[in-house]
């Protein structure tokens, strides 16, 4: 699996697209709201009163969420620019970055609207902050943008993706990610792709970054020490029920199931903050953890129960980050079966216990 072309949020605006089911991210990005405005009245008071600010938001997909965060980050600074009283706007530049086959056009699409819905806010308030917005697509594994360019980089639930599914020395048999039945050398092979990755993502933003500039990650990952606890394995455990279900009806090869494994990590914030200090070109300012209920995705789905309305709603959220994992791997026929029996199985968990997903927030500054 080559991660860099298959790995993508569901495009478009369909019913399964990744723009209809991202209802839990935006609470998570809601969530550390407080964090982004401390970075960012800290970032802007150090530089006292910039005239121009440069920010990145990586692992940016596409979808409502993905203007709201650039809306959010503009009215910030709005507001600490008044606070602070400074009386000249800055000019804001923003990138958008993601993999090449992110669903850039549907941004695209939607940034005249965003820019018109951000003039009139600043206009309301008697400010005229000018914000200009660009695509950059490609890994953020690698360098993305010019030396020391960078003041403010944002990314949320986009670290947790690896570079490439582990090289791993044993199969992971009947397992598509870490779990309690995987082999030590998976867990190890997982875990060593994590500390390379995010090693190298924090060495090319070293180079990007300006000194004292600022940047917030929230990452999916765990509170336990174990990093296949069901708080960061259950949902893919799920999936692999249903695919093993259907390697037993016949549906799947079983070899097919054996070489499939999701290049995710869900690091502890332990594992994050060694991450940072062992690269050593930033100062961690704080570390949060934080809880989101699976039923966080549902809508005011009218037409179902509300028990029934959360499966399917955490059903379709899933499908819209898993899609084109399984469709590369298992091939289209059997895309409608998997996902029927996966959001079946969601919603069987959900009516007996309430799942939740750890979030790891970390602020940290560019040493001088």
């Amino acid at each position: 699996m080559d991660v860099c072309d298959v790995l993508r949020m569901n495009g478009g605006n369909g019913d399964y697209s990744y723009s209809n089911n991202s209802l839990l991210q935006r609470k998570v990005i809601s969530m550390t709201k407080p964090i982004i405005d401390d970075a960012l009245t800290n970032l802007y008071s150090a530089m006292n009163f910039p005239k121009t600010l440069i920010m990145a938001d990586l692992g940016c997909s596409s979808g409502p969420n993905t203007l709201l965060v650039a809306s959010e980050l503009v009215n910030s600074i709005d507001k600490i620019r008044h606070k602070l009283g400074d009386a000249e706007s800055p000019e804001i530049q923003i990138y958008l970055n993601d993999l090449p086959h992110n669903d850039f056009n549907n941004i695209f699409l939607s940034v005249s609207k965003f820019q018109k819905n951000l003039t009139n806010q600043l206009m309301a308030n008697s400010s005229s902050s000018s914000c200009y917005v660009s695509g950059v697509p490609g890994s953020f594994y690698t360098r993305l943008f010019l030396r020391k360019s960078i003041h403010f980089v944002y990314s949320s639930y986009s670290l947790m993706w690896l570079s490439q599914v582990p090289k791993m020395m044993n199969t992971n048999k009947g397992n598509i990610y870490m779990s309690t039945t995987s082999p030590p050398s998976v867990i190890k092979a997982y875990r060593e792709q994590f500390q390379s990755d995010f090693l190298t993502f924090l060495k090319c933003r070293a180079e990007e970054m300006v000194s004292g500039g600022r940047m917030v990650l929230t990452i999916l990952g765990r509170q336990s020490d174990d990093p296949c606890s069901k708080e960061c394995c259950y949902v893919w455990d799920l999936l692999a029920t249903s695919l093993n279900d259907m390697v037993a009806e016949g549906l799947i090869e079983e070899e097919k199931l054996d070489s499939f494994n999701i290049p995710q990590y869900t690091p502890s914030p332990k594992e994050v903050s060694n991450g940072v200090e062992k690269e050593g070109s930033f100062v961690i300012d704080c570390i949060q953890v934080t809880e989101v209920n699976w039923d966080a995705c549902t809508d005011n789905n009218h037409s179902l129960s509300e028990e029934d309305a959360q499966g399917y709603n955490m059903g379709k959220c899933m499908r819209a980050v898993a899609e084109p994992l399984v469709l590369s791997h298992f091939g289209e026929s059997v895309v409608e079966e998997v996902f029927e029996r996966y959001t079946k199985n969601i919603k069987i968990s959900m009516s007996k216990e309430k799942a939740k997903l750890v979030n790891v927030t970390v602020a940290m500054t560019r040493k001088e």
